[in-house]
């Protein structure tokens, strides 16, 4: 296992482009780590013009690309699943490093990342057309699907390796060449993965990728180049929005993963104390950083005050807040001060409106971004946590008296990313299930997200699904040719 410092000078600072290149004005930023706030390192920072080198090797390289047998492109995909694998623990340790999540959250995310390569690795040769008599009897129907072209995706910083995987997979699989634009604040594993691709053996140009402290800036120009075909983004339903519209330009493809406020809805027959546990991990994963995190408890009455104080004694026996490469600590950092001030605005909000502070509720002084497992009950309607993404270890609890109360206040959100369910009765789990205007659906289980099954949302949560049958599709057109 390498060090810390062996690891990090191990790791390309340079941009990514048929191999490490430096920026054009050579310019560079600093990564963070945010249970320090120490610079880990300086990586390069691109200027619009190197976004635009990245796009002419992806051009230069995409006929090729498409033409290479899906069984070619499959292998090479398994290779990198299989070289990730094996390089588990040095992922782990930097992701922890420049995202602060505990290393056991670290380990969890190189497992599901990589298997969006094994995953794609073989769906790639599983690209289905049809061919078919046409009904009027003139003639013969073939339907094909092909790559739609160059694609750009760009990532979050809350899970720096999976964010991509669950993109590169698909795009490469298909026989897409792509550039990436990762997170300023998390620019490291990507450059790590773009070395191990490269190692195993996916031609110069088919990935690329750019950091940068600008993004705006950056990605511009390849959104106005009609050479680019298709747009990934995962992120705010903010920057989603803007995003589509500099789109619409150039009419590309788009898929947008953005923002949540998942319910976490928890019925008078449930196992209470599966729901508990259910809870610890919807709430906690990622230290509470996701977009599937459980955003909002609402918890029948009958069962609302043996919950949360099952819920307070969980959190408070079982969560160690410190470092993430402590092997002791199970919640780490949050990824920034400014992070650190919206969760802690956000909680303050809820109790100065009447919330009843249960646990936490008070970050400790530095250094690092630290926020303690919070919990508040008796959260009033109007307070701002129930409306927003908090994005933290922040668990708001609500009671509701009827099944229709339950319902309407899960779906009493702009958003429709993900939802939680826990009930004992099935005809009421597939009935909440079939209500719930989200994309996804956790029955008794509080961590849905699997490579084999379509992620995504609805509403202002976004549009397009990553992961499953359906993920490739994003990467493919449809062309019909007619036959005599």
């Amino acid at each position: 296992m390498m060090s810390e410092r062996e690891l990090l000078q191990s790791i390309p600072t340079q941009l990514w482009i048929g191999g490490p290149v430096d920026a054009t004005g050579g310019g560079t930023f600093e990564v963070h780590n945010p249970a320090t706030g120490e610079v880990l390192t300086r990586v390069a920072d691109a200027m619009p013009e190197d976004a635009v080198r990245a796009l002419d090797a992806a051009v230069a390289v995409q006929e090729q690309w498409a033409a290479t047998s899906s069984r070619e492109r499959g292998e090479i995909l398994r290779a990198v699943f299989e070289a990730i694998t094996a390089r588990a623990e040095e992922f782990a340790l930097l992701m922890t490093l420049e995202m602060g999540k505990a290393l056991p959250e670290s380990r969890n995310e190189v497992r599901y990342g990589a298997e969006f390569f094994r995953w794609f690795s073989e769906e790639a040769v599983r690209v289905h057309g049809r061919y078919l008599h046409a009904p009027s009897g003139t003639g013969r129907i073939m339907v094909h699907k092909q790559p739609v072209g160059p694609c750009l995706a760009i990532t979050p910083w809350n899970f720096p390796l999976a964010m991509g995987t669950r993109k590169i997979g698909p795009a490469l699989a298909a026989g897409c060449t792509m550039i990436v634009k990762p997170a300023s604040a998390t620019p490291l594993t990507m450059l790590l993965l773009a070395k191990l691709c490269s190692a195993a053996g996916l031609p110069d140009g088919v990935l690329s990728v750019i950091t940068s402290s600008h993004s705006g800036a950056v990605t511009q120009p390849l959104l106005d180049d009609p050479r680019l075909r298709k747009l990934t983004f995962t992120g705010s339903t903010e920057v989603g929005k803007t995003l589509v519209q500099k789109a619409a330009g150039g009419l590309l493809r788009t898929s947008m993963e953005l923002g949540g406020n998942a319910p976490f809805v928890v019925f008078d027959d449930a196992d209470i104390d599966a729901a508990v546990q259910g809870a610890m991990l919807a709430k906690l994963r990622n230290g509470g950083e996701a977009c599937t995190a459980a955003n909002r408890f609402h918890v029948q009455n009958g069962v609302l005050e043996e919950f949360t104080t099952k819920l307070v004694e969980a959190m408070s026996s079982t969560v160690a807040l410190g470092p993430g490469t402590d092997p002791a600590t199970t919640l780490g950092p949050l990824i920034s001060e400014d992070q650190l001030d919206i969760v802690s605005e956000l909680v303050e909000d809820a109790v100065s409106a009447g919330a009843r502070l249960r646990l936490g509720g008070k970050a400790p002084s530095g250094p690092g971004w630290f926020y303690p497992a919070t919990i508040l009950s008796d959260v009033p309607p109007h307070a701002r946590i129930l409306r927003e993404e908090v994005f933290g270890p922040v668990a708001p609890i609500v009671g509701f008296e009827t099944e229709e109360q339950g319902l309407a206040a899960a779906n009493d959100t702009e958003f429709g990313l993900v939802s939680y369910v826990y009930t004992r009765d099935l005809d009421r789990a597939l009935r909440i299930a079939e209500g719930l205007e989200t994309g996804m659906v956790g029955v008794n289980r509080g961590v849905i997200s699997d490579p084999a099954a379509p992620f995504g949302g609805v509403k202002a949560s976004g549009f397009g699904r990553e992961g499953g049958t359906e993920g490739i599709e994003e990467y493919l057109s449809t062309k019909y040719i007619a036959l005599n």
